[in-house]
């Protein structure tokens, strides 16, 4: 694309997001976020800019209203809401490593738990329609949130990596202290939304999510409840997942048009994902 071509495409981004921001609360659909593909496990790290991959519920904050992914509200505290600065921000709601359960019901709910709500933090990676590279938006939530001085908004930290050698040791590293894995941002990437390789997750098993499309009965042990959901992933493959599904999801399923999130190694040469495990329902998307 030539830069007329690149300019024309940065506006259409930018009034988009814009609109969005305009229109009325009720009305909005999905906001546009950027999203991210999966990392070659032998990817140089030379300019990118690499952080911890947290296992939280994506939250995105107009100046007005925090909304899922999906673009529903949040029903966050009135004094959460009023600590927020007045530009918009793209980032996650976390409680810390392997509590994603945990918040996810606590973020679901109507009427929000002053007390529990004060255990999350709201962590920073984005700066919607900003100008400049992501080095450059990185380094202004930094500052942003140490102007904030409150310890509920970070900044998603963010570091460089020399070699490939360094970022296997640092994906160890996170593994072992029970987090998921790693991100990785082209440091150049101006900002955008989509699926793009200017985001990429590096996890030692790869996760994916699609639509539920379908329920299969259940046989033997499962007779009488849930089997199986048939699922679809955006590029249109469908297929069953049986593995990973608890008894108590398999007697209250995941309802169709709700998104789910499951684990994988690889795919099949029909693109259908082999070892496929359930992990949770994504109350973001």
């Amino acid at each position: 694309m030539d830069v007329r071509g690149f300019t024309l495409s940065r506006r259409r981004l930018i009034g988009a997001c814009a609109a969005w921001l305009a229109a009325p609360l009720t009305a909005r659909a999905a906001p546009l976020v950027l999203l991210a593909q999966e990392a070659d496990t032998e990817i140089d790290p030379s300019g990118w800019l690499v952080s911890e991959k947290l296992d939280g519920v994506r939250a995105l904050w107009d100046g007005r209203a925090l909304r899922f992914r999906s673009g529903r509200e949040v029903a966050a505290p009135a004094w959460f809401l009023e600590r927020l600065p007045s530009r918009a921000l793209d980032g996650e709601l976390w409680l810390g490593r392997g509590r994603f359960d945990e918040l996810s019901g606590l973020v679901r709910r109507a009427a929000p738990d002053d007390t529990l709500w004060r255990d999350i933090r709201y962590m920073l990676f984005e700066l919607p329609g900003a100008t400049g590279g992501f080095a450059e938006r990185s380094a202004a939530l930094v500052r942003l949130a140490v102007a904030a001085r409150w310890a509920q908004l970070q900044a998603v930290p963010q570091e460089t990596l020399p070699n490939r050698a360094a970022l296997r040791d640092r994906l160890d590293a996170v593994v072992r202290a029970g987090g998921e894995g790693l991100m990785l941002h082209r440091a150049d990437a101006p900002w955008q939304t989509g699926r793009s390789r200017v985001l990429l997750k590096l996890k030692p098993v790869q996760d994916a999510d699609a639509v539920v499309i379908g329920h299969v009965p259940g046989r033997g042990r499962h007779e009488g409840r849930l089997g199986a959901l048939v699922l679809r992933r955006d590029d249109g493959v469908v297929f069953q997942l049986g593995s990973g599904l608890s008894d108590a999801q398999r007697d209250a399923p995941p309802r169709v048009g709700s998104v789910v999130t499951y684990s994988y190694r690889g795919v099949t040469p029909q693109g259908v994902p082999r070892f496929a495990s359930f992990l949770r329902v994504r109350p973001d998307a």
